[in-house]
């Protein structure tokens, strides 16, 4: 049910980028399968995390929460990015990005300052855009992101 994704390295040693510095070591990346899974509570994850069960409560993730297409999650999440490729409803914050991909579907309220919805994917709900007036949130409207909105239904 739970498992660490970790590249085989040597300890000690980082991958090279393409321009032969070391590049920074990847972040593990904590998955939750199971197709009949069913998780309720408060879960603080300190890095990345994939669901691909239903999940609800709260979450607070430290790196990226990826929702898989057959991930569920009905909860109040913090974390810095998220790429939605499942289905999820409640309302979140993230401080860096938000992907909905086409097969993603989102009810809910989102905070943060980069949304990007695929064509087909779905979200209906409120957006805030963090980082603009003094109690951190203001509205964004439609002509603030006219083609992030564009594959809404």
């Amino acid at each position: 049910m739970f498992s660490n994704q970790k590249g085989a390295q040597k300890p000690g040693s980082l991958p090279a980028s393409a321009n032969g510095q070391p590049a920074a070591p990847a972040i593990p990346l904590l998955s939750v399968v199971g197709e009949r899974a069913r998780m309720e509570g408060k879960f603080d994850i300190a890095d990345s995390i994939q669901v691909e069960c239903e999940v609800g409560g709260e979450m607070n993730v430290g790196g990226k929460l990826v929702i898989g297409e057959k991930g569920v999650v009905n909860a109040n999440v913090q974390t810095v990015d998220a790429i939605i490729m499942g289905s999820y409803q409640g309302n979140m914050i993230a401080t860096g990005n938000v992907e909905i991909t086409d097969t993603g579907r989102v009810t809910g309220n989102i905070t943060t300052d980069s949304l990007v919805i695929s064509k087909g994917g779905f979200f209906n709900g409120s957006i805030s855009k963090m980082n603009e007036h003094p109690n951190g949130q203001r509205p964004i409207y439609l002509d603030d992101m006219p083609t992030a909105l564009s594959g809404q239904r």
